[in-house]
């Protein structure tokens, strides 16, 4: 099954303005781990330069390959991950060689030990779609652009030295002993390199396959596999062909290099296609994407794309401001990303491959992170298909999973297990409660009801027992007891709204369970033991594995109630009560110390750690309590002090664009807090004018008058001319069209959405 072809693009002053905005630096500095390289709108080729590092083990910091405070070019790799807290990917690394070829990288601190190049970023050029760097050490220029399932590099080489392009197999991030389990070099006939390998990273057993083509003819090649050390033992023997030079290699440890004599002083063309199934299959996607060697092409392909994805949203605003907004939509496009070859299959969680139908295969699914805003924003900003083929590719990894669960953290097809939760489920239940369809409803509800009823994985059979995870029996319990009350309430949202009350009745009155972890002596959410005493000693600050909770502590845990914020309030003894909470989160004097343990944990505000997920819905509570102006001060702060159009611009990991989604509705002015609710909660506009492209055909828009630093309280609000008093939105008044209005002024207006009838929905309100 083949993607439909990109729509066509009339470059227009909005959209080249939106694509020029962007800046793929921002966020490859400090802890934002993201990539600068070429990449397409979900594209399942991210082609990115990966930068050299001491030690591999150093992964963590290196999670997309590449750090913009590094000054040494290890290669081109064809797969990363945008914004991750674990390392992984960066398959089928390419670097050009202009000379002597070497076997390794080199030592960093030794220019010219191996086969590592200085670069400088005064040579570098990034943009959707494009990259391109100068090699100092080769003189080599270097530009990628991408397809779908194919990175096209273009290299101009200099006059006088041999030209070589060399391919490591052995390297990706966060490499150790063995992760590499086999790999094949083969050389054909026609000059087509392809081959695979296997790895057992984070996602065991992950097979990839490529295929290479050249625009010059391959002259020569040697094969090495270094793990048996062919290349240095005296090979061959007298009268025996130098199997360095053998048309085919398997191994654990193999680097080709290939010679090129026509190509010193010339431009050549490399095009890579990927593939989850076999070498036959990317060659067919090398076919399908790219037939020809014209560069230029494909880039301008790349561009279009990348124009009508950011033309999702028009938005007025000074430079800086539009430089981190479309930025951080670009951001949020990248994953999913495409899984599937052009004809359709793909590898599941069984590691066998399928077949899809109907529907287009995605996987890298960051869910713990991402269920927050970013698959709520994709809702908005792209075709109602894409969510549909999330579902589908979530439902068909549930069909194929040997446990027979949605996708907890999957990539590449292959189940992680990372982190808690149950988190397909809101996603699920989101798309449904906003009239997206394409997918069979029940399998999908059925498939929810299976994961949240998963015994063996993360206490879920106790919590099932009990109405929470007991902490002397599962680790980070009180977590877990909250995400999946929180989880079960949009299963009895979507069960709901299909009718099937059964099912709506149970997971509806698991989604009260949050109350099991609440304890009312100390104020904070806390884990029980099986005999239902909470654990001592406690401490609210401690943080860490084998705590009560997931990266993060009482602090930053005791307010994920996002279904029952009016509950949550109750309990705490009233609206003033819970404020007096979350003014101490933001206030209080944190020593950054305290989590160098933690590496996710930063951007921090007080106890709110904004680099991290679990805070990210916290300054929007304030507004379930009737002070919505005292949201609008600490977006303020959040905003001015968390994001910034340079290279350490992103407080914390991207973590497949949530980070970027939350800036993108902030800015915007409205959050939602409980996908599900079909309700975003209204926090302040950041930008003067914004228009939102939708899908649909209609256009929302955001506009403030008198917006700027002086004023960021807002004064008053209209819906369409009407006054508006609530504090949120409904998801169908953002699709009908129209234009929501704000009069900013310099003092709060502390009479506007402060009656309970005016605030966001809570399970539990009237």
């Amino acid at each position: 099954m083949a993607l439909a072809a990109p729509p066509k693009v009339v470059a227009n002053d909005a959209t080249a303005r939106a694509y020029a905005a962007v800046d793929p630096f921002i966020g490859t500095g400090g802890e934002g781990h993201t990539f600068p390289g070429a990449t397409v709108p979900f594209g399942m080729v991210q082609l990115s330069p990966d930068t050299q590092i001491k030690s591999r083990k150093e992964g963590y910091g290196w999670a997309a390959g590449y750090r913009h405070d590094d000054t040494t070019v290890v290669g081109f790799s064809h797969t990363h991950f945008s914004g991750t807290g674990h390392s992984d990917l960066g398959d089928v690394l390419v670097m050009p060689i202009a000379g002597e070829v070497k076997l390794e990288r080199g030592d960093v601190a030794k220019p010219g030990s191996g086969y590592t190049s200085r670069f400088r970023h005064s040579d570098e050029t990034a943009e959707p779609g494009y990259y391109a760097v100068t090699l100092q050490d080769y003189d080599i220029r270097a530009e990628l652009t991408a397809s779908p399932r194919a990175g096209v590099h273009r290299y101009r080489f200099p006059k006088g030295k041999p030209v070589h392009v060399l391919v490591d197999l052995r390297t990706s991030m966060y490499d150790y002993p063995g992760k590499v389990q086999w790999s094949r070099l083969r050389l054909r006939d026609d000059g087509t390199l392809t081959g695979f390998r296997e790895t057992r990273g984070w996602a065991p057993g992950r097979q990839l396959y490529f295929a290479m083509r050249f625009s010059r003819p391959v002259s020569g090649h040697q094969f090495h596999d270094t793990e048996q050390d062919v290349a240095y033992k005296g090979f061959p023997p007298p009268g025996e062909k130098d199997p360095r030079q053998r048309a085919q290699i398997e191994g654990r440890q193999l680097v080709g290099a290939l010679d090129f004599d026509d190509a010193s002083g010339q431009s050549m063309v490399v095009k890579v296609a990927i593939s989850p199934v076999s070498e036959d299959g990317a060659i067919a996607n090398l076919d399908a994407e790219v037939p020809g060697f014209d560069f230029d092409a494909v880039r301008r392909d790349a561009k279009a794309q990348w124009m009508q994805a950011l033309g999702a949203v028009d938005v007025d605003g000074p430079e800086p401001m539009r430089r981190s907004f479309y930025t951080a939509l670009y951001h949020t496009l990248m994953g999913p990303s495409l899984f599937m070859d052009s004809d359709g299959r793909y590898r599941g969680p069984d590691n066998a491959v399928h077949q899809a139908k109907g529907f287009t295969n995605y996987s890298t699914f960051s869910l713990w992170d991402t269920y927050r805003a970013l698959h709520p924003l994709l809702t908005l900003v792209q075709p109602e298909q894409r969510t549909s083929d999330f579902v589908n590719s979530m439902l068909a990894s549930r069909r194929a999973s040997p446990y027979g669960v949605l996708p907890v953290w999957a990539f590449h097809g292959l189940e992680t297990w990372c982190m808690i939760g149950y988190h397909s489920v809101p996603v699920i239940a989101d798309a449904y409660m906003k009239g997206i369809r394409g997918f069979d409803a029940d399998e999908a509800l059925q498939a929810m009801v299976a994961s949240a009823s998963y015994g063996p994985y993360d206490g879920i059979a106790q919590y099932m027992q009990l109405g929470y995870v007991p902490i002397d029996e599962e680790g980070e319990a009180a977590s877990k007891t909250l995400e999946y009350a929180y989880d079960d309430w949009t299963i009895a949202r979507m069960a709901e709204a299909m009718g099937r009350t059964d099912v709506a009745d149970r997971f509806g009155k698991r989604a009260a369970n949050w109350r099991h972890a609440f304890d009312e002596k100390t104020g904070f959410m806390r884990a029980r033991k099986r005999d239902g005493s909470f654990r001592e000693p406690f401490d609210p600050s401690a943080s860490g594995y084998g705590t009560d909770y997931t990266e993060g502590n009482a602090w930053q845990y005791s307010w994920y109630v996002p279904q029952d914020v009016a509950g949550l309030a109750a309990v705490h003894g009233g609206d003033a009560a819970l404020l007096d909470h979350i003014d101490k989160v933001f206030e209080a004097k944190v020593d950054p110390k305290i989590f160098e343990h933690m590496e996710d944990i930063t951007g921090l505000i007080g106890w709110y750690a904004h680099g991290n997920e679990p805070s990210h819905h916290v300054a929007y509570l304030y507004a379930y309590a009737g002070q919505p102006w005292r949201t609008q001060a600490r977006l303020g702060h959040i905003m001015s002090t968390q994001y910034a159009p340079r290279p350490d611009g992103l407080a914390g990991n991207d973590d497949l664009g949530q980070m970027s989604a939350w800036y993108v509705f902030t800015a915007l002015g409205f959050y939602p807090v409980a996908p599900g609710s079909n309700e975003y909660v209204i926090g302040r506009p950041f930008l003067p004018r914004a228009t939102l492209n939708l899908h649909n055909g209609k256009r929302f828009t955001v506009t403030a008058d008198g917006l700027d630093d002086a004023h960021p309280y807002i004064g008053r609000a209209t819906l369409n001319g009407k006054p508006l008093e609530r504090a949120y939105l409904r998801h169908e008044e953002i699709m009908a069209g129209g234009e929501l209005h704000f009069v900013m002024q310099a003092e709060p207006n502390t009479a506007w959405a402060t009656a309970p009838s005016q605030r966001p929905y809570s399970m539990s309100k009237p």
